[in-house]
């Protein structure tokens, strides 16, 4: 049996969840709760193993009662729920240890799904929220999209000479080429690289491990 304690300011919606989730027979909700004022007491009291918590009501916001709840026992899950998909919110509930996210929208199984999901090690979150993660992270870690320059071998070959020091006249000895086939190649090196110099082009090279 999954002991949880849920605080909802919307009464009609936190009445119909209890009803829900009590009638599963995998949960007992030990308290149910209009705001987070007494938040630390009521854990004291009922030590949950698990809080539905939702993140926007009057008083006390879910995220501070979520800081609350992980400062006095960590090991305590918090799934929030809300109505709210916005990048900030989702953020801080994740940051301050949020197990799960999910809006409220979701039908009363996918709660109960979530919940056990939960329990079981697992960090639900709805489809929206999921996808919201998701570009967070990517754009945290991989802010600008890593450009992919498709040089062909000989246009290789030329850039690494020109690092070396080496004339394009010396390169069209090297190569058995003309100096106007380098010529050309290096026309191909600067439009793949945006650039309109050698010394950038061995610059950009370098910056993309090209050379």
């Amino acid at each position: 049996m999954i002991r949880i304690l849920i605080f909802e300011d919307n009464k009609t919606f936190r009445i119909n969840l209890v009803d829900y989730l009590n009638g599963t027979g995998d949960i007992d909700v030990l308290g149910s709760y209009p705001d987070a004022r007494d938040t630390l007491n009521l854990i004291k009291k009922h030590r949950p193993d698990l809080v539905l918590m939702d993140i926007q009501m009057p008083f006390v916001s879910g995220l501070e009662a979520l800081s609350i709840i992980k400062k006095h026992d960590p090991a305590i899950k918090v799934l929030i729920q809300s109505v709210h998909d916005e990048d900030d919110k989702i953020f801080n509930a994740i940051c301050n240890g949020a197990s799960g996210y999910i809006l409220k929208n979701a039908g009363p199984d996918q709660y109960l799904v979530s919940i056990k999901e939960v329990m079981t090690g697992g960090a639900p979150l709805s489809p929206s929220i999921a996808l919201k993660v998701l570009s967070m992270f990517q754009n945290q870690f991989f802010p600008s999209k890593i450009e992919y320059i498709d040089l062909t071998t000989r246009e290789r070959e030329i850039l690494n000479y020109l690092s070396k020091g080496k004339s394009y006249k010396m390169i069209a000895e090297i190569c058995y080429i003309s100096v106007n086939t380098v010529c050309t190649h290096m026309a191909h090196i600067y439009e793949k690289l945006h650039v309109n110099s050698a010394t950038e082009a061995m610059a950009k090279a370098r910056e993309m491990k090209i050379l």
